[in-house]
């Protein structure tokens, strides 16, 4: 289903002419020298198209650093005069929206703790009624396509046409690679859900760690992303925030030199026609998936009507564990991790689950459920 926004094209906001799109500046405006020196070694690579700082910290624990507030935006207006960079910051209240535009700011954006609650996007959304400006909302905290859309919608229906996305990963469960997973299936959902939003990659809160923001930051081109958000601060080290995540200026336009722009349109008629081959290819062999699913469904429906002439249950752990152990070995002989071969087998079998279980309670009102990896 396609969204029904209102928004201009990227280029009519933040048309630097600088390619890629960079967004960059210290996670937090700790002191007036840090964040002017920083901006001004930011502009000095010449290739930040945008100067954010964070004024106002969300932490996720009490007496940690929660922003310098107000006196920053000062800061922040004298780094813009003598750099001429546009600024962005992030905004959690109707309060710090009116702020923000009383100083200045050129861009504003939503943080991830605050798209996940929609009275904090509506409070924000209500303070932008009438203002020409742009906003950048990032996904939220949980992994909630729904959320991101809806405070995207609020915000939009506030008049704002100059809207993105920011695509900063999710939180999960245990240790990971990442700080926040990229789930990068839910970005390129909401892409397909709204074709025309322009959507900015933040590499620096989905990895946590400075080291591999040039691996994301490619992938996230690769994926057709509009620009990155970095995060840059003159000294790292002393960061008062994040300091792990923080690259220097100098390391930033490192990032930025070592990064492949491809071209999202096909141009060439020689490569268009080979594509078109390849994806003919594709699709024949997506035809036969569909019919062997389908031939597997079927033989799994005999199944469960003979577990119901039988009153045998639906559920056999033996047979599940043992698929797992046949067919993830079998797999990654043919070059597929076990990670997509286990979510492939789980819906599949969810599914034969799904459809025996109707077999051995047709007559019977069952309520909506939802079967998860049995």
């Amino acid at each position: 289903m396609k969204l029904n926004l209102n928004i201009q094209p990227l280029s009519t906001w933040l048309n630097t002419g600088k390619e890629p799109l960079v967004i960059a500046g210290p996670c937090s405006a700790e002191t007036e020298d840090q964040l002017v020196a920083t901006a001004h070694l930011l502009a000095k690579t010449g290739k930040v198209s945008a100067l954010r700082a964070g004024i106002w910290k969300p932490r996720t624990r009490p007496g940690e650093f929660e922003g310098i507030g107000s006196i920053g935006l000062e800061w922040l207006k004298r780094a813009k005069e003598e750099t001429g960079l546009p600024t962005a910051i992030e905004v959690a209240t109707g309060k710090h929206v009116e702020e923000a535009l009383k100083s200045g700011v050129d861009i504003l954006w939503v943080g991830a703790r605050s798209t996940v609650n929609p009275f904090t996007v509506q409070e924000i959304a209500d303070a932008l009624q009438g203002v020409d400006v742009p906003v950048m909302v990032k996904n939220p905290v949980n992994p909630d396509l729904s959320l991101w859309i809806g405070a995207l919608e609020r915000i939009n229906r506030a008049g704002i046409t100059k809207l993105a996305a920011i695509h900063r990963g999710f939180s999960s469960f245990g240790n990971t690679t990442f700080r926040n997973e990229p789930m990068w299936d839910l970005a390129i959902s909401l892409k397909t859900h709204a074709p025309e939003l322009p959507i900015i990659n933040d590499p620096s809160h989905i990895t946590g760690n400075r080291d591999l923001i040039g691996y994301v930051a490619q992938k996230a081109f690769d994926l057709d992303m509009q620009g990155v958000m970095i995060e840059s601060h003159i000294d790292p080290a002393v960061a008062w925030t994040d300091a792990k995540q923080q690259v220097t200026p100098a390391a930033l336009a490192d990032i930025i030199d070592n990064i492949t722009l491809r071209k999202p349109d096909v141009k060439s008629a020689e490569v268009s026609d080979k594509l078109a081959e390849l994806r003919a290819k594709i699709d024949k062999i997506d035809d036969l998936v569909i019919q062997k699913v389908a031939e597997r469904m079927n033989i799994a429906e005999q199944i469960g009507q003979y577990k119901k002439d039988n009153d045998i249950t639906i559920l056999q752990v033996n047979r599940w564990e043992e698929i797992l152990q046949k067919r993830i070995p079998y797999a990654n002989a043919l070059k597929l991790s076990a990670e997509f071969t286990e979510k492939l087998l789980e819906l599949v079998h969810a599914e034969s689950i799904r459809r025996q279980a109707e077999i051995l309670n047709a007559g019977q009102e069952q309520p909506a459920e939802k079967l998860s990896h049995v």
